[in-house]
């Protein structure tokens, strides 16, 4: 595995462990996140990290598969672009169900 990579993949770790750490300071539930503007912007943040991380790594070896890489790098973009249209259930729900699938490719990722 290519070094830039493998420094990505560590990345996302990094990232995914800041967003289980918010997950725990809003004890896990939507309406603490709701009521507090810095994590949402922090998470909102965070899922920019992963997607410009997954862009480049598929950039990079396109034969790594991650199975939403499309929409995590369509979500930096909108992040990034349009916030305007970020609406926090969305980003909730990306944070409950879509982060810990993410976690596990990358930990299988790293393993090969």
């Amino acid at each position: 595995m290519q070094h830039k990579i493998l420094k990505y993949l560590l990345d996302i770790e990094s990232v995914i462990l800041e967003i289980e750490a918010i997950k725990i300071k809003s004890e896990n539930n939507f309406a603490n996140f709701m009521s507090d503007i810095i994590l949402q912007r922090a998470i909102e943040r965070d899922l920019e990290i992963i997607g410009e991380a997954i862009r480049k790594i598929v950039e990079i070896e396109p034969s790594i598969q991650i199975s939403a890489s499309k929409n995590i790098i369509g979500l930096r973009n909108i992040i990034s672009h349009a916030y305007d249209s970020v609406e926090p259930e969305m980003i909730w729900g990306i944070i409950q169900k879509n982060i810990p699938v993410l976690s596990n490719e990358i930990k299988m990722i790293k393993s090969k």
